[in-house]
């Protein structure tokens, strides 16, 4: 009884069976997942809603602006107080007036949701990216936070300047930056392949009849002495 197990176990592990299972399936296989892929992609490009990102960026100073040497101990200063800075960019101090002066329908907490305020590779640069369906609203809201923030920020914080380095704009070439219709694509793609490989392996694991003179003696551990052919009954008939 062990020893039939231990075959039956080296059978179902045995991986020139799982590769002859693939082959015999391979239709359905590469058809469900071009399938799947297909329709997320699909479903991507015309029911998710795109969305557009507009950024600008703004650099920190830590020196009085009549000095015209940076020491490293000023850059460093300016790297930290590039961090308190976007602290104070996304707090109601600015968004409560860049609401007012753009008049948008919006709490101060609705506005910050779409909007990113961080620091680039740990420098004194800031950047500023808005993501929204509306491109060109994206780049107006951008624009007034540039220009609401540095006398905000300089008046919160006794030390430092902020000067923009680039103006508000829509990145990405003005394309959408999600969704990500290539990448939904490979992933219905994967969840499809999955799927039906799945349902191939339960299906063939839970059938136990014999496919192959293979299965026989393996399943088995005996030597095969003969086959009996099939044979077409209408042929058969006919030369009788």
């Amino acid at each position: 009884m062990e020893e039939k197990n231990e075959r039956v176990s080296g059978r179902e592990i045995d991986l020139s069976s799982i590769l002859n299972m693939l082959k015999r399936h391979i239709v359905p296989l590469l058809l469900v997942t071009v399938i799947f892929g297909s329709a997320f992609y699909v479903y991507s490009s015309f029911f998710i809603t795109k969305k557009y990102e507009a950024s600008a960026t703004l650099i920190v100073n830590n020196v009085n602006k009549n000095k015209n040497t940076v020491n490293s101990t000023e850059i460093t200063a300016a790297q930290g107080l590039a961090d308190v800075y976007s602290i104070i960019i996304k707090s109601d101090a600015v968004m409560v007036p860049v609401i007012q002066n753009l008049g948008l329908d919006k709490t101060s907490d609705n506005l910050k949701k779409n909007i990113n305020v961080s620091t680039v590779n740990a420098t004194q640069v800031i950047s500023i990216t808005m993501t929204d369906k509306d491109a060109q609203y994206a780049k107006k809201v951008v624009a007034e936070i540039v220009k609401v923030a540095p006398p905000i920020i300089q008046k919160k914080v006794a030390a430092g300047s902020v000067k923009l380095i680039s103006a508000s704009r829509i990145t990405n070439s003005g394309a959408p930056v999600s969704p990500n219709n290539v990448r939904n694509a490979l992933i219905g793609a994967a969840i499809g392949l999955v799927l039906t490989l799945a349902v191939i392996i339960i299906k063939e694991f839970s059938n136990n009849t014999f496919k192959t003179e293979e299965d026989i003696s393996n399943y088995l551990g005996i030597p095969i002495l003969g086959m009996i052919p099939s044979v077409d009954t209408k042929s058969f008939n006919k030369s009788v």
